[in-house]
């Protein structure tokens, strides 16, 4: 029997550009998340600023939050630019840092900066978790293809300003493949024109009930056992 998996989703302060700083938020956030898998937003190293630097994966400072995971045994997925003109879903832990998916569904300017990746699982554990950036979620053919390599899990970082998108979008991917769905939304500004976000990030069952809900503050994070 697979052990059951306890995940978090989370929307730290965010400092625009300044990925020394979010680097060490998120690793204070990790260690108070108490999971296996700590998820965060879309670009939350650097915010969402299409003109930032690309983070590398050897970057030196992301050393901090190496050190949160290893710590806390987690897996953190945060958000940054990568070489190769894309916008990424990094993975953290003990080992260091990959560069686990590679966002597919670019729009408005990311489509002249960016390149797009494609669908991926990433595992954990043996529970096999589809990933996925900001408009992702709301392409289903995204989730459809995701779903189709076989999955347990949909968990996307995204920015949203829209309060009622992420529930409706959750809740539509969660019920339709009957699988558990994580999303991780900032909270407050994060640049790029966001003075403001939605927050309201949480955790759904297959059948569309939502599980754990981080609310609408900054900082806050919510947590589920995914069985």
């Amino acid at each position: 029997m697979r052990e059951p998996l306890v995940i978090a989703v989370a929307q730290p302060l965010c400092a625009s550009h300044e990925v020394a700083a979010n680097a060490k938020t998120h690793a204070e956030t990790v260690r108070a998340a108490d999971a296996r898998v700590v998820v965060f937003p879309e670009l939350s190293l650097t915010g969402y600023e299409l003109d930032a630097e690309v983070v590398p994966v050897d970057d030196p400072r992301l050393e901090p939050l190496v050190e949160a995971c290893a710590e806390t045994g987690s897996v953190a997925l945060v958000g940054a630019p990568v070489p190769g003109k894309h916008i990424a879903m990094l993975a953290v832990d003990a080992s260091g840092v990959t560069v686990a998916y590679k966002k597919v569904n670019l729009h408005g300017e990311e489509t002249r900066l960016f390149v797009p990746g494609e669908p991926v699982v990433f595992t954990v554990d043996g529970w096999r978790l589809g990933l996925a950036i900001c408009r992702d979620t709301g392409v289903p053919q995204h989730a459809s293809d995701t779903a189709a390599l076989g999955i347990d899990a949909y968990v996307a970082g995204v920015v949203e300003d829209r309060p009622d998108i992420i529930a409706e979008r959750a809740q539509r991917t969660a019920t339709t493949h009957e699988v558990y769905v994580a999303v991780s939304s900032f909270a407050g500004p994060t640049g790029g024109g966001f003075s403001d976000t939605a927050a309201r990030s949480g955790v759904w069952a297959p059948d569309g009930t939502l599980i754990a809900f981080a609310g609408t503050d900054i900082g806050a994070v919510a947590r589920a056992q995914l069985s």
